[in-house]
């Protein structure tokens, strides 16, 4: 990483409800999530960060790439997160090529325009929703494309696929599709990881302590039953209806603004 500056000005970050910050904090306290963190952790080496969140839930990466880029594009970042994809692999007309294409597409235009880009692999979501299993194989074509798309374009990959502690229950929220507040920090210190930025390691992939209980009944029977009718009941229902959990909402942080730390805050 020689050569690199690590204090950036301008972040911005494109995506879907992950981005978002859903699972850290509720839309009545406000969502934080993986990437004001990881803006928390550059302000406090770039005090005069701005960043901008651009990311909506229930967006396809077609929607992202259609939806956010040209703002993206236009606060012009040096540094910019894109993780899509998620909702895509949901979906029963399923195209890992066609997700691919709108992220590289966004891979592109944002290194061409000069900005310092990273991403994600996805998880084993098989390993915390059992009934999931058909998705395995949609989970690893969509982290190849993702790995090869990333080294056409010189984009940073946060491999948090094959780390046994991604798929710990205590990094995961009650609905199994977002992170806990615990997840959302290791995603951002997974992300400065990646970027060898100051202050950052590879503690992120260590296991939580053995001594902590894990959530309970996640793969018995019962509360398998318990979470398709809490969670996938309604998400189906939207599906039938044609609706979105994004439907009517907007990014939460459209414009470059200064970050926060914690440190000024008090918490």
């Amino acid at each position: 990483m020689s050569g690199i500056d690590p204090r950036y000005l301008r972040y911005v970050a494109l995506g879907d409800s992950q981005t978002e910050g859903l699972g850290d904090g509720d839309d009545t306290v406000g969502l934080r999530g993986w990437a004001d963190r990881f803006a928390e952790h550059l302000a406090r080496h770039s005090p005069d960060l701005r960043y901008a969140n651009l990311a909506v839930r229930g967006r396809l990466a077609a929607q992202v790439h259609a939806e956010q880029l040209g703002p993206a594009l236009a606060l012009r970042p040096d540094l910019a997160t894109v993780v899509a994809g998620v909702n895509d692999l949901l979906r029963p007309r399923f195209d890992a090529d066609e997700v691919a294409g709108h992220l590289e597409a966004m891979f592109a235009a944002l290194t061409a325009q000069g900005a310092r880009v990273a991403t994600l692999t996805f998880p084993d979501l098989t390993r915390i929703i059992p009934i999931a299993r058909p998705l395995g194989s949609r989970i690893t074509a969509v982290n190849d494309r993702i790995r090869h798309a990333a080294r056409r374009h010189g984009v940073t990959v946060a491999e948090t696929s094959h780390h046994p502690v991604v798929t710990d229950p205590r990094l995961w929220s009650p609905d199994r599709l977002h992170a806990s507040p615990l997840g959302h920090q290791r995603i951002a210190a997974a992300v400065a990881d990646a970027l060898a930025l100051p202050g950052s390691d590879d503690s992120w992939t260590h296991p939580l302590p053995l001594e902590t209980s894990s959530p309970a009944g996640w793969h018995a029977v019962p509360g398998e039953l318990r979470w398709v009718a809490d969670f996938i009941g309604p998400w189906l229902g939207r599906r039938l209806r044609g609706r979105s959990s994004g439907d009517g909402r907007t990014a939460k942080r459209p414009r470059l603004l200064p970050v926060r730390t914690p440190a000024d805050t008090g918490q």
